[in-house]
């Protein structure tokens, strides 16, 4: 099977399963609005994003450089390296996990925010926060080591069946507040059970990494150049609507703050498609660059750039027309989201057509070089906010977020052609078909 039918089929199958998966988390946050109201659902968003944030810190970056660890050592056939960054990793996570325990109430009593939902709730937050930090090392490791499927599934369809039966067992409790602690708590032991049961399949498909090469003690040095900027450029990409959402707490009415926050769980979801496409074809990408294969290195990343740029059309077509009826499952104040929704999903096809540019300068020994593009595009956020929302409400919020991640995928791109002399963008692969054709 060629890579594009590869990338097409795999890349599909995952973004399906993300699909099914979050079509149950929607369904969840809405039953929660009708049933226990929107305070509640505001509630659950603000635990959710406190434990993504959370979880993302958890492992100190390795989990953002699993996938390129991992697909390193597999192909160099250094399994006990491997196993020895593994051990690194879920040490971070069990560390900062105790360190919570001991410190995060005391922190929080310190802040004056006891009573907050955060405060409330800190107990099965903090248990989630360990599940979810364990899965993101778990799903890492198994995308490099090609099992991009498995390494997805834990997130994608597990963890949403586990949030939509708690919901249904907490039901059965006549008071709101009631039903809904014991809902987390729910959540929080389930998911604990999933990631265990993840973690497993990763010791088994570990057997099967050969162990052809000696351990090199400098690599740990390497791991923590590669992890600590990462952690920062996974703050700012994957997590940047929650992000998004503290900051324009202070500037949106509630009521347009979450219908601003369900379209961007929305734009994540779709976003997830294009991600899909890259983790697929990472390995190979990275035996390509191993191998010394700058031709088939290229070829592979238009390949991807190009299944990535044409996924983000018709997801952008597809949220133009079925997103005003997703939305109107919130309730009919919800349809205001529909061109906001539609002015996000704009931000995808941008970055797909610019290519995975932090990931490339990763593998070209440049891991700080994305760090000031991923800064200007922050920076940014704020200042548009401040500009656009007060006189435009949702849709300057979104046009505020679009206009940034633009920015600062065009500055990932320069900033690779620059430092690495390479064009990750889809226009290589226009050009080098262009190559082809032309008479010699």
């Amino acid at each position: 099977m060629s890579l594009q039918r590869r990338l097409a089929s795999q890349s599909t199958m995952i973004f399906g399963a993300r699909l099914g998966g979050s079509g149950l988390v929607f369904l969840t946050q809405a039953l929660i609005a009708r049933f226990w109201g929107a305070e509640l659902l505001g509630e659950y968003l603000l635990v959710t994003a406190t434990v993504n944030l959370i979880a993302v810190v958890m492992p100190l970056g390795f989990h953002t450089v699993g996938a390129y660890f991992a697909a390193d050592y597999r192909a160099r056939g250094e399994k006990r390296q491997l196993t020895q960054f593994m051990t690194r990793a879920y040490g971070h996570v069990l560390g900062t996990f105790a360190l919570l325990l001991v410190a995060g109430y005391p922190l929080l009593s310190l802040l004056g925010q006891t009573d907050s939902a955060l405060g409330q709730h800190f107990a099965p937050l903090v248990v989630l926060a360990l599940s979810t930090g364990l899965v993101h090392v778990n799903g890492s490791v198994l995308i490099g080591l090609k099992r991009p499927l498995a390494g997805y599934f834990a997130d994608a369809i597990f963890r949403p069946m586990v949030v939509l039966a708690a919901f249904l067992v907490a039901l059965s409790f006549a008071v709101p507040a009631e039903a809904f602690d014991h809902m987390l708590w729910i959540i929080a032991i389930a998911y604990v059970a999933v990631a265990l049961g993840h973690f497993g399949f990763v010791m088994a498909t570990l057997k099967t990494v050969p162990d052809t090469a000696a351990v090199r003690t400098e690599d740990v040095r390497r791991w923590w150049r590669f992890a600590l900027p990462w952690v920062l450029i996974s703050l700012a990409t994957d997590f940047f609507f929650d992000i998004d959402l503290l900051l324009l707490s202070h500037s949106l009415p509630k009521e347009e703050l979450a219908i601003f926050g369900v379209c961007t769980r929305i734009f994540s979801l779709v976003s997830f498609g294009v991600a899909a496409v890259y983790s697929v074809t990472l390995p190979d990408i990275f035996e390509s660059e191993v191998n010394a294969d700058r031709a088939a290195f290229n070829r592979k990343i238009g390949d991807a750039n190009l299944v990535a740029s044409g996924l983000s059309l018709l997801l952008f077509a597809g949220m133009a027309i079925v997103g005003p009826f997703a939305l109107m499952l919130f309730g009919p104040s919800f349809t205001a989201g529909a061109m906001p929704l539609a002015i996000l999903c704009l931000a995808l096809v941008v970055r797909s057509v610019m290519g995975p540019a932090s990931v490339v300068l990763s593998m070209h020994d440049r891991p700080y070089a994305s760090l000031p593009a991923v800064g200007l595009g922050i920076v940014a956020l704020v200042a548009l906010n401040w500009l656009l929302v007060p006189p435009m409400g949702l849709m300057g919020a979104a046009m505020a977020a679009t206009l940034a991640i633009t920015l600062w995928s065009v500055a990932l791109w320069w900033t690779a052609l620059r430092t690495a002399k390479l064009d990750v963008s889809i226009m290589q692969r226009f050009r080098r078909a262009a190559d082809v054709a032309a008479p010699v």
